[in-house]
């Protein structure tokens, strides 16, 4: 026998399903407000200069302001911890390079966040190659010449970089271990004051990437043996890759790319995905990112996670072996 109490409830659930029905139709569809793009470093570099020209396009593909809000400090872990932190709503994004989420698990025994459970793959967004630069006190033309030098020099030389646990630094001690060469690390707090001490001869060589090193090269500050690359760079023709002086193993890029909170519902990152795609491919942004010597990608979500995953693998290994710890 169906009680009236029973009937009652009844009736109020069905009174509810219009109600919640109502609720769920005023939520304003994604995005409803501006969208913060935290960088984690100062204004004027490498991963500044992409948020902020793809941030450009971004913007009116969404209809909305995208800020981009610098948050450097604490070798990247600041901003990256904030975001971690920050609402899984899809107003809060992050450019995180391979330092941020593959190299500084393995490089601090504690971290303010954890790159796998704490933050999702949006998509990469660009690739900063490395390149084997040296000043005018090394007189060698090729790889070969500068591994034949470094090999010759008792105790062997000095390399800068633009910081402990960098890209530019581990593509160096990657160098080092696949040509056995004996070299004492050099860091800096970024690669202008370090390429201005390699132009000036205090250091002989590093590694450095096309956006930051582009002035230094083409105006013969530094000379450029070799590209950390599967292909030679279109900006740079003449110079060979690593690959083609005999160090196949030797490819090392900066990789930026887009992140969110781990939370973030799946259709709002599909939604971020896809404009932020189209934004690189857009032809305007295209061209000025690679004029400034960026490689544009845009992937899907499981491709940059995918990539992640084979780049921990690979650098991990590297870093534990050659016993590489930071503070």
């Amino acid at each position: 026998m169906i009680t009236i109490r029973k009937c009652i409830a009844a009736g109020l659930g069905l009174a509810a399903i219009p109600m919640l029905a109502a609720t769920a139709a005023a939520e304003p569809a994604y995005p409803a407000k501006p969208v913060r793009w935290i960088v984690p470093y100062a204004a004027g570099g490498g991963s500044d200069f992409l948020a902020r020209s793809i941030g450009q396009a971004l913007s009116t593909r969404l209809g909305q302001p995208v800020l981009v809000d610098n948050k450097p400090g604490g070798n990247i872990a600041i901003g990256a911890a904030e975001t971690a932190r920050a609402p899984a709503d899809g107003y809060t994004v992050l450019s995180a390079d391979n330092g941020t989420l593959v190299f500084n698990p393995a490089l601090y025994k504690t971290l303010s966040y954890n790159p796998v459970k704490d933050l999702a793959p949006v998509t990469l967004l660009g690739r900063f190659p490395m390149i084997l630069v040296v000043g005018p006190g090394m007189s060698v033309n090729t790889v070969q010449e500068f591994v034949a030098r470094a090999k010759s020099k008792p105790g062997g030389i000095d390399y800068a970089s633009a910081g402990a646990g960098s890209p530019h630094h581990l593509a160096m001690e990657l160098l080092k271990v696949e040509a056995g060469l004996n070299m004492v690390h050099a860091p800096y707090r970024g690669a202008a004051p370090a390429l201005a001490d390699v132009a000036g001869g205090q250091v002989p060589a590093m590694m450095v990437d096309l956006a930051a090193g582009a002035g230094f090269i083409k105006g013969g500050k530094v000379k450029a043996l070799a590209v950390a690359n599967p292909t030679r760079l279109p900006q740079l023709p003449d110079v060979p890759t690593f690959a083609e002086a005999g160090y196949k193993n030797v490819e090392a890029a900066a990789l930026v790319g887009m992140v969110v909170p781990a939370a973030t519902p799946p259709e709002i990152v599909a939604t971020l995905n896809k404009q932020v795609v189209a934004a690189i491919k857009d032809p305007a942004v295209n061209k000025r990112l690679v004029d400034f010597g960026v490689e544009p990608v845009g992937n899907t979500p499981g491709q940059y996670a995918e990539l992640l995953r084979s780049e921990t693998t690979r650098w991990h290994k590297l870093i534990r072996d050659l016993k590489i710890t930071l503070e």
